[in-house]
């Protein structure tokens, strides 16, 4: 069980009454829990519990809420409040997961937990509203640090193509959800073009996501082949990121490379569109694994490669998070916004 993962925002004398608060961050494979039991807004009791083991949320809450009272002994309190992130689509009750056999109802789980408040936003959502608390131990910056104010965005490779973003109102910070991953991939020289021509005999459609995620990777890596002339082999994003970075495979290397650039320029729409001159910060899974290839990658170039509007673009900032655990952060917000 990890001990803590810090914030640097206390909430008022009222809100901190309701403490402690169960908050969560729910994919395809893990589910992770942590609690908010004092006014500094630390997650603290951070446990990762797999998918597989539970038939659902509540199960599984049950399960982390065991373990943490079997810790704590006399001094654990239930949670009255909550707030889960999943990566799913949240409209209505019912939450139905893409990647794993969860499903769930809002107001059964609400009630099967005792729950005061029950809040379920998606997981681009809760990371969203993480950015404006987000310090600097937690992120990576090309050169300077995103600043909280304004409109600030966030985009996430992993299984798929997540984005979100938050913008700053005199109510607070407003989380504004899409589905911004599934909109169509653009190129910017003739080399991108035939590889977007070479997916699209395969995919009539070819969205952001399509390239640019897990799942995306193995397809990437098949154009940059075909493209280049050269044999391809079936291989897994793991694989290609692993025989991409250690450099033993010229057409992984390559995919690499490319992938960069075009989440660079892929990135610079997504600021264009948002208007999200606080900044742009890059999630997910993917990019924390390539390291400093990211960082000595076009992606920055390819970021600010927009004609006319790149010194408007120059002056945003772009980092990595590098803490895997920020949506708790964002989950946890949402319960303090909405007091």
């Amino acid at each position: 069980m990890t001990d803590s993962l810090q914030t640097d925002n206390r909430m008022s004398p009222a809100l901190a009454t309701t403490l402690p608060w169960l908050v969560a961050d729910i994919g395809g494979s893990n589910a992770r829990f942590g609690l908010i039991t004092a006014p500094d807004s630390v997650v603290r009791h951070v446990r990762t519990i797999p998918v597989s083991s539970h038939i659902d949320p509540a199960q599984a809450a049950h399960t982390y809420l065991a373990g943490v009272a079997s810790s704590l002994g006399s001094s654990f309190q239930a949670p009255r409040k909550a707030a889960f992130a999943v990566a799913t689509a949240v409209a209505g009750d019912k939450i139905a997961f893409t990647n794993s056999r969860w499903s769930f109802s809002i107001a059964a789980v609400k009630a099967e937990l005792d729950l005061s408040t029950f809040l379920v936003l998606n997981d681009f959502e809760a990371l969203a509203l993480s950015l404006p608390r987000l310090s600097a131990t937690q992120l990576r910056a090309h050169d300077q640090l995103p600043q909280a104010r304004g409109t600030l965005a966030v985009i996430g490779p992993g299984t798929g193509l997540g984005v979100g973003s938050v913008t700053q109102t005199a109510a607070g910070w407003v989380a504004l959800p899409c589905e911004g991953g599934h909109v169509t991939l653009a190129a910017n020289d003739d080399f991108e073009s035939a590889l977007l021509a070479h997916v699209r005999k395969t995919f009539s459609h070819v969205s952001a996501e399509r390239l640019l995620s897990g799942i995306g990777l193995p397809v990437l890596y098949d154009a940059v082949a075909s493209v280049r002339g050269v044999a391809n082999q079936a291989l897994t994003a793991e694989r290609i990121v692993e025989l991409g970075l250690n450099g033993s495979d010229l057409v992984c290397s390559e995919t690499l490379d490319t992938f960069c650039a075009l989440l660079g320029s892929f990135a610079g729409n997504v600021a264009l569109t948002l208007g999200a001159r606080g900044g742009v910060y890059i999630g997910g899974g993917i990019v924390p694994r390539l390291g400093e290839r990211f960082f000595t990658s076009r992606f920055r170039a390819c970021f600010e490669a927009k004609g006319r509007l790149h010194s408007y673009q120059a002056s945003i900032p772009t980092a990595l998070i590098t803490d895997t655990l920020a949506a708790l952060t964002g989950a946890a917000f949402a319960i303090e916004q909405q007091n």
